[in-house]
């Protein structure tokens, strides 16, 4: 299968919107947006007044759509709450300290440097559901918005106390003085962003050593962001060549996803901070119930069957639809195996300030090393595979796919909820759409790479992908 990184110049889904900086995405594009989504707020509730809280990962073209996002929001009547430099899951907790109708983050999460964003959240701090964001972008595409010749002008205020706020709403959930009492050295890759402030705050609260790689806010990212193995080389060694590090933790450039490297510097991967969050989340509380979406590792599964009682539910990909099913279940605790952990308490959003302090707590309450904890989990062998949608005849031929898939594998366990996925008894694969970037997604799980890859075969000569 062809696989490239070429992407098309703007993207709008319920994530919000993408495009490249100074071509699709500019302070005049966010500005337009910000209003799109301002609009569709005030006219569900055109009785109460309209607050918003707006933050940014730290990339350098974000402080001029920040400013272009305030002023538009300004522009329609709201109160304008500017946390600057923020993690999406802090702008998410302070959306609910300040009764906010819902946030902004100027952020394109994992997208290289040249890329930039518009991601909405709700009055909840989570991505909008599908219908109310299909709404917000036929008004950006259609510019149907508030007239602010119609409006009393609103007001932008700054707020420096976000952070410090969020981190200790995480530490709340933690056993802060067992932590404390085995101390840790502590290697943290922010990537030169969002997540630096609070990373570094959390962990010295916990009374960590805190070697901080990529710990200036300067927004330029010392590496490609996506936290996966080939490009997280630097923590890897440096934990490595450590002889006190206990892990090394990297965040993503809105740090609402973690990815781990053990003691001896070796990349664990992301589909194990959600299963170190689950044992000890179970261990501490119990057995309760569980969500993750279809692509992420059945290790979670087999992990809940050592604690009886619990269950696990299965949601579309896409936090949203984590939440939703969170709900639905009344589970404490969800996430995805893209290394994003959703603890109810803290907050209806992925946050790596949440993933980092229950894998301390772990450490702290296993006193052994984290490779030892990874060698008694469950291990399964995933591959994950993009097919750049301009090589295979673009979104139309997303549905066409799908159907074949579907109609091939019919005797299997399908599930059709979000995209294709197959469960064999060898082993599962998923085929789907990304919500965020113009590709097709197929992910495989099997107990060898070969059976993995075996399945990504099966299904990509089964949908005409070969």
């Amino acid at each position: 299968m062809t696989r490239s990184e070429s992407t098309p110049p703007l993207m709008l889904s319920v994530s919000g919107a993408r495009g490249l900086v100074d071509s699709t995405m500019t302070p005049d594009v966010a500005g337009a947006f910000a209003a799109a989504f301002g609009s569709e707020l005030l006219e569900s509730a055109p009785e109460e007044p309209l607050r918003m809280v707006i933050g940014r990962d730290g990339r350098p073209s974000g402080e001029k759509m920040c400013d272009a996002v305030c002023d538009a929001l300004a522009g329609i009547g709201a109160e304008v709450i500017n946390v600057d430099i923020a993690t999406t899951p802090t702008v998410g907790v302070m959306i609910r300290k300040t009764g906010s109708n819902g946030g902004i983050v100027i952020t394109a999460s994992h997208n290289p440097i040249e890329w930039n964003g518009i991601k909405c959240l709700d009055h909840d701090g989570l991505a909008p559901p599908q219908e109310q964001a299909n709404r917000i972008i036929e008004r950006f595409r259609t510019s149907e918005v508030i007239d602010p010749s119609a409006r009393t002008p609103g007001s932008i205020s700054r707020d420096d106390s976000s952070t410090r706020h969020h981190v200790d709403l995480v530490l709340n959930e933690l056993d802060v003085d067992m932590i404390r009492a085995n101390p840790t050295t502590v290697v943290l890759d922010s990537i030169n962003a969002s997540g630096i402030v609070g990373g570094r705050m959390l962990l010295e609260d916990l009374g960590c050593e805190l070697v901080h790689l990529n710990g200036e806010q300067t927004g330029v990212f010392a590496h490609t962001p996506e936290p996966t193995r080939e490009n997280l080389q630097d923590l890897a060694r440096l934990v490595g060549d450590n002889a006190k590090a206990a892990c090394g933790f990297a965040q993503d450039p809105d740090a609402d996803r973690l990815a781990i490297v053990d003691e001896n510097g070796a990349y664990i991967g992301e589909e194990y901070t959600l299963v170190l969050a689950v044992l000890r989340h179970l261990q501490k509380n119990g057995p309760c119930n569980l969500v993750a979406n279809l692509s992420t590792s059945r290790m979670i599964d087999d992990l809940a069957g050592r604690f009886p009682g619990t269950r696990v539910h299965r949601s579309a990909v896409g936090e949203a639809n984590v939440v939703a099913r969170m709900r639905e279940c009344e589970a404490p605790l969800g996430g995805e195996g893209n290394g994003g952990v959703i603890l109810r308490s803290v907050g209806w959003i992925r946050d790596s300030f949440v993933a980092m302090g229950l894998v301390l707590e772990l450490l702290a309450a296993e006193k052994r090393p984290l490779s030892r904890i990874i060698e008694d989990l469950p291990r399964y062998a995933m591959i994950k595979e993009k097919l750049d949608l301009s090589r295979i005849g673009g979104r139309a031929v997303i549905e066409p796919v799908l159907e074949r898939l579907k109609i091939a594998f019919a005797a299997e366990r399908v599930n059709d909820s979000d995209g294709v996925r197959i469960d064999f008894e060898e082993g599962w694969v998923h085929v789907r759409a990304s919500n965020t970037e113009p590709i097709m997604r197929i992910i495989a799980e099997a107990e060898t790479e070969a059976e993995a890859r075996a399945l990504i075969k099966k299904a990509g000569t089964a949908a005409g992908l070969d």
